[in-house]
C-alpha cells in the first residue's frame, strides 16, 4: 500500500517577495531616482576650480561662447585635443552665462540621462526589470561617478552620448533611426577621437547574436557603414574649419600623435607622461607649428614602436594596469581645485579608500558575471552570443585604445555605468537563486 504525494504550488520565501517588490513596486524605483539625483545635486555645492585639463575645455568653452572662436592660450587658431566637449559646454555658456554653476547643472542633465539610458539598456540587455533597478542603484551610490559632476571634464556628457548611441542601434526597429545613431556617434567623436572603433564592436555583436549568419552579415554591413558616414559627416564641419584656419587636414584634433608618443617612448611607465625628456623636447622645439609637432611626435612614437617591439609589448600589461587597478581619479580635481581640500583632506581620502573597494567588487561581479550568463544561456539551450556582451565590447574599445597609447584611469569612466548593470544583474541572480532555495513547498501525503 502506497501514499498518494500531492504537491500544492510553492509558497515563496521572504527573500523571494523582497526581491519581487524590489522589481515590481514603483516607490522603489522613485527612491532609487531620488538618491541618484539627492547625492549628485549634492556634490555641485563643492567648490571646485577647473585645473590641468579642466581648466583648457573651461576656457575653450568661454572662448567659443563669447564669439571669439576655439583659440589656445596665445589666441590662435588650434585644433589641440577633441573640440567637441567644449564646443556642447559653449552653447550651454552662450544661453546661461559662463560659471561653475552652469558647468555643474549640464553635468548633472547629462549624468540623469547616464541613468536613464543604465535604466533602459539594463531592461533590454538583461531582460529583466530587477537587474535594472538594480544597476541603477550600484550606479547611484558609485562616488567615483558622484565626483565628477562639478569638474569640467568630458567624462559625463561624453558617456551620455555614447550610451544613447548605443541604445539607438540596440533597439532600432527600421535604418531611419541608425542616423540619429550615427550623429550621436560622430558627436561622440568630437569628444574622442577613437569612439567610432565601438560601432564595428556593436555591429559584431548584432551580427553574431543570432541564426543565419551569412544571411543578414550584408544588411549588417550596409548599417554599420551608414552610421560611420553619417558620424563621419557630422565631423566633417570642424575637419573643414581645421582645414581653413590651420592650413592643414586636420579630421578632428592634432593631440593624437603626442598622446601616443607620451606612452611610448625611453622613459615610459605604462602611464601617461607628457613630462618625458623627448616629449618636453619636442614641445620646446622652435619654428613648428601645432599640426608639424603632432605629426613629428606620431612619427617619433611609431618609430620607438617599431624600433623597440620587445619593450612595447612589456608595457602592455603595465598600461591595462594602469587603466583598470586603480580608480577613484576624480580626488584629484578636488586636490588642485578644490580651497577646502586641506581641511578636509580626510574625508576624501577616506571616499577614496572607500571608492576603491566598492570598485574592486564591482569589477570582480562584472568577470565573474561573464561565465555566469554563458553558463546559463547554454544551459537554457540560448547561443551564448547576445546583447549582454555589449558591456563587455564598450570594455573592449578602452583596453584596446589603452595598449597602443597609455593607461589612465579615467579612460574606464564611460564604461562603468556598463559595469554597474552586469553586477546588478548577476546580484539580482545570486539573490533570487536563494530566495528559490528558501521556498517551502508544502505536500499532502
Amino acid at each position: 500500500m502506497s501514499a498518494k504525494v500531492i504537491h500544492f504550488p510553492s509558497r515563496p520565501s521572504r527573500l523571494a517577495l523582497r526581491l519581487e517588490w524590489f522589481a515590481t513596486d514603483k516607490s522603489v524605483l522613485l527612491g532609487i531616482w531620488a538618491l541618484y539625483f539627492a547625492l549628485r545635486a549634492a556634490v555641485l555645492l563643492i567648490d571646485v576650480a577647473p585645473t590641468s585639463d579642466a581648466e583648457w575645455y573651461y576656457l575653450r568653452a568661454a572662448s567659443l561662447a563669447a564669439g571669439q572662436g576655439y583659440l589656445d592660450n596665445f589666441g590662435e587658431p588650434t585644433a589641440f585635443w577633441p573640440a567637441g566637449w567644449p564646443i556642447a559646454l559653449s552653447l550651454v555658456f552662450a544661453q546661461f552665462g559662463t560659471s561653475l554653476v552652469a558647468l555643474g547643472l549640464f553635468n548633472l542633465v547629462s549624468s540623469m540621462l547616464i541613468g536613464v539610458a543604465t535604466l533602459a539598456l539594463g531592461r533590454r540587455l538583461f531582460g529583466s526589470e530587477g537587474a535594472a533597478r538594480a544597476g541603477l542603484l550600484l550606479l547611484a551610490v558609485y562616488p567615483n561617478a558622484i565626483g565628477y559632476l562639478p569638474l569640467a571634464l568630458t567624462e559625463v556628457f561624453y558617456t551620455a552620448v555614447l550610451m544613447a548611441g548605443c541604445w539607438v542601434v540596440v533597439t532600432r526597429t527600421n535604418r531611419w533611426q541608425l542616423v540619429s545613431a550615427g550623429v550621436l556617434f560622430g558627436i561622440a567623436t568630437l569628444v574622442k577621437a577613437q569612439t567610432l572603433v565601438v560601432v564595428p564592436l556593436l555591429f559584431a555583436i548584432d551580427w553574431l547574436r543570432m541564426g543565419q549568419v551569412w544571411k543578414r552579415l550584408p544588411r549588417l554591413v550596409g548599417d554599420g557603414l551608414l552610421v560611420l558616414a553619417i558620424a563621419a559627416l557630422t565631423v566633417a564641419p570642424w575637419t573643414i574649419r581645421n582645414h581653413m584656419q590651420l592650413g592643414h587636414w586636420v579630421a578632428v584634433s592634432t593631440n593624437g600623435g603626442y598622446t601616443l608618443l607620451t606612452g611610448n617612448h625611453d622613459t615610459a611607465t605604462g602611464d601617461y607622461t607628457p613630462d618625458a625628456p623627448v616629449v618636453k623636447e619636442l614641445m620646446a622645439r622652435p619654428g613648428l607649428d601645432e599640426v608639424t609637432r603632432d605629426a613629428e611626435a606620431r612619427r617619433l612614437g611609431m618609430a620607438w614602436i617599431t624600433e623597440h617591439p620587445d619593450r612595447f609589448l612589456k608595457l602592455a600589461p603595465r598600461k591595462l594596469m594602469r587603466l583598470w587597478l586603480p580608480d577613484g581619479e576624480a580626488e584629484w580635481a578636488y586636490q588642485g581645485g578644490a580651497p577646502g581640500y586641506e581641511r578636509f583632506e580626510l574625508v576624501y581620502r577616506a571616499v577614496r579608500v572607500l571608492n576603491q573597494g566598492y570598485y574592486a567588487l564591482l569589477m570582480l561581479a562584472f568577470a565573474a558575471a561573464f561565465f555566469v550568463m554563458i553558463a546559463r544561456r547554454r544551459r537554457d539551450g540560448q547561443r551564448w552570443i547576445g546583447w549582454w556582451l555589449l558591456p563587455y565590447g564598450i570594455a573592449l574599445y578602452p583596453t584596446l585604445i589603452c595598449v597602443v597609447f597609455s593607461g589612465q584611469s579615467r579612460f574606464h569612466y564611460p564604461v562603468m555605468p556598463w559595469v554597474c548593470m552586469t553586477a546588478g544583474w548577476l546580484a539580482m541572480t545570486a539573490l533570487g537563486r536563494l530566495g528559490d532555495r528558501g521556498t517551502v513547498r508544502p505536500t499532502l501525503h
